[in-house]
């Protein structure tokens, strides 16, 4: 699977598919998504975007796939994604698409200003999903917010002034979002087991510490050692959990950036052993040709 990064200021193509679009300088992109199927197809290809993206869904339905996992979105459905996520548009399945979308940059999400004594950790979802499905009113207000990140950037005259409402906006819709999901938690902590709920976290932490640290680690007593928790027992609950073995989850995370650095960084083969933390060329070869049946220059050259 071939990985194409995208940066912000790459996006500007988004402007074809929409009826409305406008853009702060680098900090954010909005654009409403009005497309028939063969259009949502040319983005088919897996990307990963070096910003915060969501996409509020008004009509339509599709599937997408973030970080390997498959997410179905419907109407009245949110997707929020991090920054550096890996994400594939697939499973079509209306002939017209329109959402609203928004890309915002690593940089300008540091600026947010958010009350600590108003974030309350306690309520925090446990079971974090890219996806939410929201109530019809809950859908509304966060289409209010997102036509106001809009209407800043495309009438707003005076860039500092842009800059600060739309802080204000982000820290103001963050927290509205936390009311959202303080009320799903409490329903989801009403139904679910204590021993389930602590399995749940171990297995949402573990693939978060992966796609952090990836780059850097493929030992699955690395990854236990961070969770507090034996080797034995992380592989076992995330086999049961996910179908794929912790080490299966690592490697796929390792191939996937092992193929993106060969095809698309310019760095010779050596350049990228070093980059994943391989001791040296060979074995970076002898791993990558054991789960993908080709040696990296031969991936290269395909």
């Amino acid at each position: 699977m071939d990985i194409y990064s995208v940066q912000l200021s790459q996006l500007t193509h988004m402007k074809k598919y929409s009826s409305d679009y406008s853009n702060l300088d680098e900090d954010y992109i909005f654009s409403r998504i009005n497309i028939g199927v063969a259009h949502l197809q040319e983005e088919s290809r897996p990307m990963r975007i070096n910003g915060l993206t969501m996409l509020l869904c008004l009509e339509g339905g599709f599937g997408i796939d973030v970080n390997l996992d498959h997410y179905e979105i419907t109407s009245n459905s949110v997707l929020v994604i991090g920054p550096d996520s890996i994400i594939k548009f697939d499973s079509i399945e209306d002939e017209k698409i329109d959402a609203y979308m928004m890309f915002v940059s690593p940089d300008f999400m540091k600026d947010i200003n958010l009350d600590i004594n108003a974030v309350n950790l306690a309520h925090m979802p446990k079971y974090h999903t890219p996806v939410t499905t929201l109530t019809d009113e809950e859908s509304g207000i966060l289409r209010k917010y997102l036509e106001m990140f809009h209407f800043n950037a495309s009438t707003n005259s005076t860039l500092v002034y842009k800059r600060n409402i739309a802080r204000c906006l982000m820290a103001s819709m963050i927290y509205q979002m936390m009311q959202f999901s303080e009320h799903r938690e409490a329903l989801v902590q009403d139904e679910e087991p204590v021993a389930m709920s602590r399995r749940h976290n171990y297995v949402r932490d573990f693939m978060v510490l992966v796609q952090k640290y990836h780059c850097r680690e493929r030992s699955v007593a690395f990854y236990a050692g961070k969770l507090f928790i034996s080797a034995k027992y992380l592989s076992l609950i995330i086999k049961e959990s996910t179908g794929k073995s912790a080490a299966d989850w690592i490697d796929e995370y390792v191939i996937l950036e092992a193929k993106n650095l060969l095809r698309y960084s310019g760095k010779n083969i050596q350049q990228v052993a070093y980059d994943l933390n391989f001791t040296n060329q060979s074995s970076f070869g002898k791993y990558f040709k054991h789960l993908t049946g080709m040696s990296p220059s031969e991936f290269q050259r395909s």
